[in-house]
Parts: structure tokens; sequence; C-alpha cells
């Protein structure tokens, strides 16, 4: 298995023997973050996509790491010109390094207006506003005679890497210790994994689906509540007035004796299939029994690599009462508290699409659609992000029932995204 330890900044080249699992940040700090191609023994082919040792490198298949190395400042040139997509799919980033933000994603053959150029990075103009692109994917000239198909594939920069057959290769995603928000997490060791759509029309949309619980061991542990120290202002699993809460409950037991954590695993399976089917890329945050990542972790995750975040539960009341979304607390303090101050709209907005797709399926919905929550997930979350309750522990959760709520919540997103 191939694997690419990705720096801060994008600069030299350098085949090494350095330690798996670390890279070196621009502050000379080793960081955590690391992505990885699947390879052979990987393969689950389901729908639109192939997650298989044949998606991987067609160029090189060296078992040898990759490391790229950070510079220590990013010089622009001044220039106005277009500039053509190379890679598959590329990040766009807010400042010149991969510890930036993603602002999106752009795909072969788009053109962008360049305004500044580096020995490693380009400024231009995205969503009307600046931002910069790896000169690795782009080129002056006219599509299709850009890059090298082997400088496409040298940097984590480009998210698809392709294969005969339009077959995609998946990407596990270790968690980044440099990522805004991240010293808040005590429990970060697990992988995420990163599907991208071969459907033949994308969406251009990564959509983080979070099988709620299913952390071993993070109900003893405990994480900050807000990231500015602050209580709690509703109830819930922790009480309002605490300033600590459970890193990752175990979640309830259905009536009939199934756990919560077993059906939401189940519930994000069938999301992912469809999300891929449609033309979305999907941040699976948990496909076993077991990840160590905490609430904090998957939230960071999900801000820095997806473009919204749904979590799913069911709640612990017993009433099959329907499905609701927890919306942000109309309490002045928390909703001027950063991130939730920039944010609070954008999650509530989705949980509202999320519910009008679930009605339209023919889902019960439990009163307005709603219950205000301070949640841990809302309160560091810097994308749209919502936890989505889909019933309660009486609530029948069948294999034709999740298909049901799996094709509400994909009729939400898409009416999300086209609002």
């Amino acid at each position: 298995m191939r694997k690419l330890w990705i720096g801060a900044a994008m600069a030299a080249l350098l085949v090494t023997g350095c330690q798996a699992g670390t890279f070196h940040g621009a502050d000379g700090t080793k960081n955590q973050a690391v992505v990885r191609e699947s390879g052979a023994g990987d393969t689950a082919a389901s729908g639109n996509y192939v997650n298989s040792a044949d998606a991987t490198d067609q160029v090189s298949r060296s078992s040898r790491p990759i490391v790229i190395t950070s510079e220590p400042a990013v010089s622009m040139t001044n220039t106005d010109d277009m500039v053509t997509v190379t890679g598959s799919q590329v990040n766009i980033r807010s400042s010149a390094t991969t510890a930036s933000q993603r602002l999106g994603t752009v795909s072969q053959g788009e053109t962008l207006k360049r305004t500044g150029k580096g020995d490693s990075w380009s400024r231009v103009v995205y969503n009307g506003k600046e931002a910069y692109i790896s000169n690795r994917y782009i080129t002056a000239k006219a599509a299709g005679q850009g890059n090298s198909p082997a400088a496409d594939q040298q940097s984590g920069e480009t998210i698809q890497n392709s294969s005969p057959g339009n077959q995609a290769s998946s990407e596990t995603v270790t968690f980044n210790t440099s990522w805004k928000y991240a010293e808040f997490s005590k429990i970060s060791s697990g992988t995420a994994t990163l599907y991208r759509s071969t459907a033949a029309v994308k969406k251009n949309h990564v959509i983080c689906v979070n099988a709620g619980h299913g952390t071993k061991g993070g109900s003893s542990v405990k994480t900050q509540c807000h990231p500015d120290g602050s209580a709690k202002v509703t109830g819930g699993t922790t009480g309002a007035g605490a300033t600590s809460a459970v890193a990752v409950s175990s979640g309830m037991t259905f009536a009939d004796g199934t756990p919560e954590s077993q059906v939401t695993l189940a519930m994000a399976k069938k999301l992912k299939e469809k999300l891929l089917a449609a033309g979305y890329d999907v941040l699976m945050i948990r496909e076993t029994d077991d990840v160590q990542l905490d609430n904090i972790a998957r939230t960071v995750m999900a801000n820095n690599m997806a473009d919204c975040h749904i979590a799913l539960h069911w709640d612990s009341t017993e009433k099959d009462k329907g499905a609701f979304y927890m919306s942000v607390p109309n309490v002045a303090s928390y909703r001027s508290m950063e991130p939730v101050a920039s944010n609070w709209q954008k999650h509530n907005a989705l949980g509202e699409s999320l519910v009008a797709g679930l009605k339209n399926a023919g889902v019960k919905i439990f009163s307005s659609g709603s219950m205000e929550m301070d949640l841990t997930q809302t309160s560091f979350s810097t994308i749209p992000s919502i936890d989505i309750e889909l019933g309660d522990k009486k609530s029948d959760h069948s294999d034709a029932v999740l298909n049901q709520l799996a094709d509400g919540l994909l009729d939400g997103i898409n009416r999300y995204f086209m609002s």
C-alpha cells in the first residue's frame, strides 16, 4: 500500500524512511494527518463506486513513503491569465498550504482566473474570492495538454485517482493535530474513510456521514463542551451548566434489545450507498463497531474534509414519536459564541431540509420537526452540521425502514444544496 504524508505546504518531494504516520508542519512540529490510498484486499464494489486495488496509482507502486516538506514562505508573482484544471478532483484552499481550510473542489477541465503564481501554488479567483490551488493540477495550456499522470498522483491535493473502467479509490484519513479545535479532542487515534463517487453527474459536495456512538471507552472520557470553556445552556446526555461532557456516549438500546450503535452503523452504510449513486462524495466517520474518534474529533474531521456533517441517532424515549433534528438553542450567549455565531443558521437550515426530505419520503415527524439542544458537535462545527434523530427506542428499524429513511435523508441533502 502506497502512503502519502502531506505537509503544511507544497514544496520538494523527498523519498525517505520517515516515521509512519507523522509529518512536519511549517513550524517544525510533528502532525498526525495521513491520507492513504486503498490497496490490495480493500475491495467493496457497489453502485457507482469501487474501493479496489485496481484503482491505485497506475504510475508507481513503490512502497516507499513520499514526504512533502514545507517551504518557509510563499511568494507570488502577479499574473492575469486563465488556467485549466488537470487533476480529477482538486482541492481549493484558503491559503497556500495544505493545512489551510479547504474551500471546495474543482474538476478536471474547469477553468479558473489566476491572479498570482508561486513555485508550488497559484492564487486564483474561486466563487468570487481569493483562493489557492496547487500548481501540479493546473496548466495555462488548453484542457487535455497539462500535467502528466505521474505528477497528478504525487500530492495529497488530488483526491480521486481513477483507473480504467471509471473505478475510484477510497482514502483513509487520520486526525490532524494542527486542525482548528483539534486540541480539544481526547480520543483521536481512529481513522475515517473518504469515498469519491463515479456517478455520471457529480454533485461536487462531500457529505460527512457520522454513525452515532461506537467508540469503546468513550463514555469514561470527558471533553470540553464549548471552545470558550463556557457551560452548556440546555440539558441532554450531559446536564445544563456542565462545562465538560462525555466524549462519546454508548447510546441506548432499542426495545428489541438491539444497540443503537449497531443501527446507526447500518443506517450510515445505506445512506453512503445512496449518496455515492447520486453523485455525492462521502466521508464515512465509522464503518465498524468501534472507531477511536470522539465527538470533537469527528466534528473537526468533518470541518476539514466535508461540506456538511450529518450525525445519525435515535432518541432514548419510548414513544415511537418520529424523526426530528437537534436545532441550535435560541440562547443569545450560545448563538454569539464562535464558531456557533457564524454557522448556526446553516445548521438549522440543513436540519429543516433533512426533515422536509424525510417527511416527503413518508417518515413520521415528531412535533415541529426540531428540538433545541446544546451539543458538542454543534459547538465545534464550522460547516453545516446536524444531529438527526430518526426515531426512538420503540421505532421500527428494519431494513425496509432504514432504506426509507436513507431515501428521505438523500432528498433532504438535495434540497439543502439546491436551496
